[in-house]
């Protein structure tokens, strides 16, 4: 087997298992925060919102290290021994701190969620995104094995959780364990060239990126658009469970269209490259996000489990040609020795911020006008947004304009 092919399959595997981790903790977390912490949705809305804030503060720094020294893989490592601890993390010290204060429970929590998934998913996302370059592979295949190990652990998730949701939790660190094996055998060979390059990042480099308008306006295409994907699913498992005569049969069929959903999003992971190569990243991102403000305003218009499940899963659709896309976007037209700092805050600290704001804002909609008008508010933001950004994204034909505009900078510096 070629190199090549062998860093394939060890990155596949360690996507597939960081997945499977993550989902068999965190795929049913606001029904655990909703039934089994017995929180409201404003105090649901509060951890989401604290989860944001501690993501995006870790964020920025896990862009500029993961840059800064290149393709070491420290940084996936020890995200992968703090994960060994996930389990007993939530049943011992979040669950109980929650029931006693929701602020304090939300800090410590934030904390540990920030640095292992809701930032460490974009630092390994981005890494991964490098070394697919350094080894000539497509970085959408390998990112489609941990579809697939979200939607294995979402499969058994909501039968587990009905036993115990504890069982989840214990899945999860068991996954830890492969999945520090699976690091540990990796070897990455730097050369020189690429050690000089990573070496010459500077804070400069990184103010300098502030200073483009296109970067911006790329932003605002996150803000606008993206975040609001993640806010959407954050409480949907639980009015998707109060759709069906019992609270534990709506878990278990949520549990099972969940996977079906990752496990089609899994194989438009293999598809999504060469659709934004045929139509461009610029148009991808704009096709995306139509398709997830008709996915939105169509949960807020549709009645009844089956039509909830059908708008459900044109997700599967619209996020494998965004994440592909944005990766594309970014490395044709800015700087690509800052493509984890461009990755993690240009896309991951932009949708917290998003995140961080709207979260709270969606949980009191919830409450007070329910979920179906919350819905068609949340999907009209995203087509204005969206529509705005036909404009303001770069075309195909300025591609290298931004990049020519930070080496400028870079040299007057």
């Amino acid at each position: 087997m070629t190199s090549s092919k062998k860093m394939y399959w060890k990155l596949s595997a360690y996507f597939f298992f960081f997945f499977f981790t993550w989902s068999a903790s965190f795929s049913l977390f606001s029904i655990w925060l909703g039934q089994e912490i017995k929180l409201s949705g404003a105090a649901t809305g509060i951890i989401f919102s604290v989860n944001a804030i501690f993501a995006l503060i870790m964020q920025p720094i896990y862009g500029y290290i993961s840059d800064k020294i290149g393709l070491k893989k420290n940084i996936l490592f020890t995200i992968s021994l703090l994960l060994l601890f996930v389990g007993p993390f939530f049943i011992y010290i979040y669950g109980p701190l929650l029931q006693y204060n929701v602020i304090v429970g939300a800090i410590v929590g934030g904390i540990y969620l920030g640095i292992t998934f809701l930032s460490g998913v974009g630092a390994i996302e981005s890494y991964i995104e490098k070394i697919s370059r350094k080894y000539n592979f497509e970085y959408g295949k390998s990112r489609m094995w941990g579809s697939l190990g979200w939607a294995a652990a979402t499969f058994f998730a909501g039968q587990l959780f009905n036993i115990n949701p504890h069982i989840n939790f214990w899945i999860a660190s068991v996954s830890a364990v492969i999945l520090v094996s699976i690091i540990l055998s990796i070897k990455i060979e730097m050369t020189n060239q690429e050690i000089e390059r990573a070496e010459s990042i500077r804070i400069m480099d990184v103010r300098n990126l502030f200073l483009l308008k296109d970067f911006w306006f790329f932003i605002v295409y996150v803000l606008g658009v993206s975040c609001v994907y993640g806010v959407y699913d954050q409480q949907f498992p639980i009015y998707y469970a109060s759709l069906f005569p019992t609270e534990a049969l709506g878990n278990q069929t949520f549990g099972y269209l969940n996977s079906f959903q990752v496990f089609l999003e899994a194989g438009m992971m293999f598809v999504a490259p060469f659709i934004v190569n045929k139509i461009g990243a610029k148009k991808a991102l704009l096709v995306a996000g139509y398709l997830m403000a008709f996915r939105i305003i169509g949960s807020g218009m549709v009645a009844g489990p089956v039509g909830i499940s059908a708008m459900k899963l044109i997700h599967a659709l619209e996020l494998p040609i965004m994440l592909i896309a944005i990766f594309k976007y970014l490395a044709a037209n800015f700087d690509t020795r800052l493509s984890s700092i461009l990755y993690l805050v240009g896309f991951q600290f932009a949708s917290q911020v998003g995140t961080s704001i709207l979260s709270p804002v969606a949980g009191i909609l919830y409450d007070d006008i329910g979920f179906r008008h919350s819905y068609l508010i949340m999907g009209a933001f995203v087509f204005i947004f969206t529509f705005a950004s036909t404009f303001t994204l770069i075309n195909g034909n300025k591609r290298t304009t931004s990049v020519q505009k930070v080496s400028v900078a870079h040299k007057m510096i």
